[in-house]
């Protein structure tokens, strides 16, 4: 190793040898320089955007351990599995180990063995750990996934409060940070209250992942879509992510019924079938991840190519969490929604049944569901609009977007603007004259002069505006009620059966005042999202990788990632200093794998009478 440097030399010095990269991303570098110079730092990055490098790097640059505080057991040990393979030394400590195991990792962090020792924070609470701490040089404090630490955050983890303690505890206080990958501004200041912030740096980096498609379909038949979908990418890797433990078993058998390996993973299943589910996905033994939301958090697989949500999730935090562990490594990746009405009503009932946390007073709980059922109310909105997908999800954000991104399904689809101002006032209309009593479904069956029991037993058959849009089917009704909904000339009232109601934007619509245009379908779609073919030199790196995984026994994305990987089949490289340049190579794996792939390259360049040189 080259004599550390100090300053912003060693920083891109380790940036280069050990994670193979030559420029920081976005917010890295002023969260970087925080940390690495005793100031405290919020950093709030999507998924993927690489938060992890934003502690690892200081943890090297300072004297000393850093603790890494996680309540994911799956991430401590990938990125610990991924640190050693760079040549740095990293362990963790959680309940998979053995007494022996842990009181040999405790000894080498006592010994200054690691520079990151990655920690539950149930941990935090033991006093024979505590004890070792005091005795040693904690320089950083980094806690992962540091919402949970917040009521208001949607994994809200009471072990979390302990942090504060334990490093009060310290014999000095090490410099801190807090990761998470979003935050609302409440829970953004919770974090920095709870955990006792000193002064820091708040870094929140754009929430765009440009890398992934969003699509949202509502197919006929979801069992048929989903089939086709995995049959078109049965070479890459997929995770299908299901509402119900119940949804979970039947979408595996089905996949598995018709040839495709799928495994599945949900709390209800026991640990040990848990631990080889996600094994099997992880090492690249099966493709297909059938599962509950409970699957994904720290699992640090780099090559997902697609999630599928076979569900619509119950708000935009939790879909964009989950659609975010695609394209980790920077590669083109597609986030499907399969939606459909019922998915609301499940949905629903998910809220309505989630265990109340009893840390929490009543009041607090009633604002809690309100929370619930409004953010729920935002994601039919995302999965039923004409608008661009990627706009919307930002703009919920709090993040600008203007224009078509040109990059999800909705501006890939030809649309004709369209006047539905008259029926956007029969509608306003319905809802006045129905006293705004009534949810989406009552009044469209009203509009399209439904005789159900009900409507003729309230009298709602005899209001002027019974009837007005039969000729049209209850879908088209309920997406120009959704595009009102939208656009705010209408609302929904919170509580278990939300009622429609007027707007202050109402009024010029019913008085003929302002018109109302939407888009609707023309033509079907214009292109597919545009995807990295995989060449002949990418499928023979692939299937090196995958040997030398095998080997090792560790997850193909250990030895490289595909990112990596197609910058080998694009630059093809057959000298040391041309292998140092590929994105993602830092000096360890130069040293253990660049000949090997090297050789690869030129045999190929050989066979294919390319020059090579």
């Amino acid at each position: 190793m080259n004599t550390p440097l100090t300053g912003k030399g060693r920083k891109y010095e380790i940036l280069k040898e050990y994670f193979g990269h030559d420029d920081f991303r976005s917010g890295q570098e002023e969260i970087i320089d925080s940390l690495s110079s005793g100031r405290d730092a919020v950093c709030i990055m999507p998924t993927g955007a690489g938060k992890s490098m934003c502690y690892q790097i200081p943890a090297m640059l300072l004297p000393g351990v850093t603790l890494v505080i996680s309540p994911l057991i799956s991430l401590m040990r990938d990125q610990v599995t991924s640190l050693v393979g760079s040549g740095v030394r990293a362990a963790y400590i959680n309940s998979t180990l053995t007494m022996t195991q842990y009181t040999k990792v405790l000894s080498l962090m006592e010994q200054g063995r690691y520079k990151l020792v990655y920690v539950a924070p149930e941990r935090l609470e033991s006093e024979g750990f505590i004890e070792v701490c005091k005795r040693m040089d904690i320089s950083m404090v980094a806690v992962d996934e540091a919402h949970c630490v917040s009521h208001w955050g949607q994994d809200f983890r009471p072990s979390y409060l302990k942090i504060e303690r334990f490093i009060s505890e310290l014999s000095k206080r090490p410099v801190v940070g807090a990761f998470t990958a979003t935050a609302t501004e409440n829970v953004r200041n919770d974090i920095v209250r709870l955990l006792s912030l000193q002064n820091p740096v708040c870094v929140t980096t754009g929430f765009d992942r440009p890398n992934l498609f969003f699509s949202v379909i509502s197919p006929t038949t979801k069992s048929a879509k989903l089939l086709e979908l995995v049959r078109e990418r049965q070479s890459l890797s997929g995770i299908i992510y299901c509402s119900t433990r119940l949804a979970v078993e039947n979408v595996c058998d089905l996949l598995n019924d018709n040839g495709f390996r799928a495994v599945r993973y949900h709390a209800g299943l026991d640990e040990s079938e848990r631990r080889r589910s996600q094994d099997d996905f992880v090492y690249d033994r099966v493709s297909v991840m059938v599962a509950t939301n409970a699957f994904g958090m720290g699992i640090d697989k780099s090559n997902v190519s697609y999630i599928i949500h076979y569900n619509m999730p119950k708000d935009l935090e939790s879909y964009y969490q989950e659609a975010g562990r695609a394209g980790r490594d920077g590669s083109e990746a597609e986030c499907i929604l399969m939606y459909e009405p019922k998915d609301v009503r499940t949905a629903k009932f998910l809220i309505e049944n989630s265990e109340p946390n009893e840390q929490l007073s009543e009041q607090e709980r009633r604002e809690l569901r309100l929370r619930d059922e409004m953010r729920l109310k935002y994601m039919v909105v995302y999965s039923t609009t004409n608008d661009c997908l990627r706009s919307f999800m930002l703009g919920y954000f709090g993040e600008k977007h203007t224009g078509a991104c040109g990059k999800c399904s909705n501006c890939l689809l030809h649309y004709e603007l369209r006047d539905i101002t008259v029926d956007a006032q029969k509608i306003l209309s319905c809802v006045v004259r129905t006293r705004q009593r009534f949810g989406v479904k009552m009044i469209c069956d009203i509009l399209r002069g439904s005789e159900n029991a009900r409507i003729k037993s309230l009298g709602l058959d005899r209001l002027s505006t019974y009837g007005l849009m039969k000729e049209q089917s209850e879908s088209a009704v309920r997406s120009k009620i959704n595009e009102l909904l939208s656009k705010e000339y209408l609302q929904q009232s919170g509580g278990e059966y939300p009622v429609l109601q007027l707007t202050h934007r109402s009024g010029a619509v019913l008085r003929g005042e302002e018109t109302i245009e939407t888009k609707v379908l023309k033509d079907e779609r214009a292109s597919k999202p545009g995807k990295t073919e995989d060449g002949a030199l990418f499928a023979q790196l692939k299937a090196l990788r995958k040997s030398l995984a095998e080997k090792a026994g560790v997850p193909a994305y250990v030895v490289f990632t595909d990112a990596s990987l197609r910058d080998m089949a694009m630059k093809k490289p057959v000298t040391r200093s041309e292998f140092a340049g590929v994105n993602g190579v830092g000096q360890a794996k130069l040293e253990r794998f660049g000949e090997i792939f090297m050789q690869e390259i030129r045999r190929y360049a050989e066979e294919n009478g390319e020059d090579g040189e």
